[in-house]
């Protein structure tokens, strides 16, 4: 019985070592199964969500988690699985290098081109425009109804004071706004851009226009640097075409020097507007060159480069005269006159207005 009892434990012993090997070869085979599994589930989801190019604007706050981005991002439909951003994210070391921003993205990007766009600070910006030719009040409304801002910041923004010590306003009279100094260009914005910033830039624009040459060739026609922005603000109103610039700043710069009246309508309409009237030449404000001799207060919109190097290279001619024709030339006379000849023959519809 003894051997019986010793045979059949041995017999057991085998048994339960055979059956916890079957059970450890069931695991093995099961845990790399699910393993494969996972992985193809894994790199399924790291592949683009759909074809579609459409962009999706996404806002990723400043603090955010892995996680609270990664659901972002498949709430907003661009990824497939949140957990397979979060996994592609930490196992590549990319977790401290995600950058908070608004970004363009679309469900036909892979999880590996989205992080990219992420860690590298691939942000979405928007342009914001400040067109030639428009006056402070025009550039306000702009940044108010096109670019987002709201008026309280627009007003903060325009306030002179906190750009004392730009090199642009140097000259610029300490009452003075920021009339005629915000140079036309398009500047780039993102979500964080604030207006203070686009008025730098702008003001930079300018500076960068305000050369020492063009500064030296104002004070050699004896004006200060606001006074050579102001005028090259009413050549940047009279006339569109660069080519005749030079010689309406000469015409202006004539008239100033011989005392007699600039008579620009647009100084006129300027004033009007201003005082928030109906713009007309026979309204009188100190900005109506058609009736006060002498520079309007202050510039009366922004300007281009074009205009300031043509107030500060005019054009050496003894015009006294111009019209806008309304072929779209300027005519140019030297008395009385022939212009009001040319303003017959070539400013019929123009001048009846």
């Amino acid at each position: 019985m003894k051997g019986f009892r010793k045979d059949a434990r041995v017999a057991t012993a085998r048994r339960w070592r055979r059956i916890w090997g079957i059970a450890l070869i069931v695991l093995v085979v099961g845990g790399l199964g699910a393993a494969a599994t996972t992985h193809y589930l894994y790199t399924q989801n790291l592949k683009p969500l759909s074809a579609s190019q459409k962009q999706v604007q996404i806002t990723i706050p400043s603090g955010a988690t892995v996680n609270e981005i990664a659901t972002t991002l498949q709430e907003h439909g661009v990824i497939k699985a949140s957990w397979a951003f979060e996994w592609y994210v930490r196992t590549n070391g990319l977790r401290e290098r995600l950058q908070a921003g608004t970004y363009g993205l679309r469900p036909s990007q892979s999880i590996q081109e989205i992080a990219d766009a992420l860690t590298n600070g691939k942000i979405q910006t928007d342009l914001v425009t400040i067109l030639p030719g428009q006056r402070l009040d025009q550039i306000r409304a702009s940044l108010i109804n096109n670019a987002g801002f709201s008026e309280a910041a627009v007003d903060a923004a325009l306030k002179p004071d906190q750009y004392v010590n730009h090199p642009a306003l140097v000259e610029k009279p300490v009452r003075a706004s920021l009339e005629g100094y915000l140079y036309p260009e398009s500047y780039q914005r993102t979500a964080e851009t604030t207006p203070e910033e686009i008025i730098t830039a702008a003001l930079d624009q300018m500076q960068q226009r305000l050369t020492p040459q063009v500064r030296a060739a104002f004070a050699k026609r004896g004006l200060s640097v606001y006074e050579g922005i102001m005028l090259a603000s009413v050549v940047e109103q009279e006339v569109s075409n660069e080519s005749d610039r030079p010689k309406v700043a000469q015409v202006f710069l004539t008239r100033h020097e011989i005392g007699m009246m600039l008579g620009s309508d647009v100084t006129a309409f300027y004033g009007s507007i201003l005082d928030g009237v109906e713009p007309s030449v026979f309204y009188d404000s100190p900005y109506n060159t058609r009736l006060h001799t002498g520079f309007p207060p202050g510039p009366i919109s922004n300007v281009t480069e074009s205009s300031l190097n043509a107030v500060a290279n005019p054009a050496t001619t003894d015009y006294l005269y111009f019209v806008a024709g309304d072929d779209g030339n300027t005519y140019f006379s030297k008395t009385n006159e022939e212009h009001e000849a040319l303003t017959e023959k070539h400013c019929k519809e123009l001048c009846s207005l």
